[in-house]
């Protein structure tokens, strides 16, 4: 829901965004992610082949998360809520968006803090140490990471587009625009607002999108985006 004094950002961010804090990335490694292919830790058959594989893998990447620190994109993604109704759609499984001060993240791959039954994907629990096998969910099942794993659904999409289609400006950071059905959610946005993306390669997107490119990495870039962002279209 829009709130009415002030124009409402979404802003898409990935793995870009994430890196500058030190957290490794798929994107970033040619496929693979801490020496690991997506096929081997991020997929339902990795999970059923290996379950302890995939938690050992997921255990190490919320700790990698714990250690990390928001940088200067979190922070200025955040401080927009000053002047903005700011929606947050990440592609992201930190937390670092939340601890920079956001206080609407949408996670669309899930959240690494989380774990939830194998069987039933409502039951989900907060979890901040290690998640082994032999730990159950109230329904008697393994419970496994709240990771939207490749091959898997995305169950927030719909709430993505809903938050896309009553934008005034649209922010993409961080991101390959590869991964779908995130990648996607550009073609929601009304085609009649301004639309930005930061990232240091900019990746191609469709003639019809009209995008002011920003060719920084994220924490240069998002410093870039706030001073046009507080210039030119601040209303209230």
């Amino acid at each position: 829901m829009k709130n009415n004094q002030k124009k409402k950002i979404v802003v898409l961010t990935g793995a870009g965004v994430s890196a500058e804090s030190g957290l490794k990335t798929f994107r970033d490694s040619d496929g693979l992610w801490e020496g690991y292919d997506v096929t081997e830790v991020a997929t339902p058959g990795a999970w059923k082949k290996n379950p302890g594989l995939v938690l050992d893998f997921y255990n190490m990447r919320r700790r990698n998360v714990l250690d990390a620190k928001p940088n200067a994109a979190h922070f200025g993604l955040a401080g927009l809520e000053r002047d903005f109704d700011v929606v947050i759609v990440t592609q992201n499984i930190d937390d670092l968006h939340e601890r920079a001060g956001s206080s609407r993240v949408l996670h669309l791959h899930g959240e690494i803090f989380k774990m939830r039954s194998e069987w039933n994907e409502e039951l989900v629990y907060e979890i901040r140490g290690d998640i082994e096998l032999g730990h159950k969910a109230e329904d008697g099942a393994q419970l496994r990471p709240h990771i939207v794993w490749f091959e898997e659904p995305v169950p927030m999409i719909q709430n993505a587009i809903m938050e896309m289609a009553d934008a005034d400006i649209f922010v993409v950071v961080g991101t390959s625009l590869a991964v779908y059905p995130a990648a996607g959610l550009i073609h929601y946005a009304p085609g009649h607002i301004p639309k930005f993306i930061v990232d240091k390669r900019i990746p191609f997107t469709s003639a019809d999108i009209d995008l002011h490119a920003i060719e920084k990495p994220a924490t240069e870039g998002v410093t870039d985006l706030v001073r046009i962002l507080q210039t030119k279209h601040i209303a209230s």
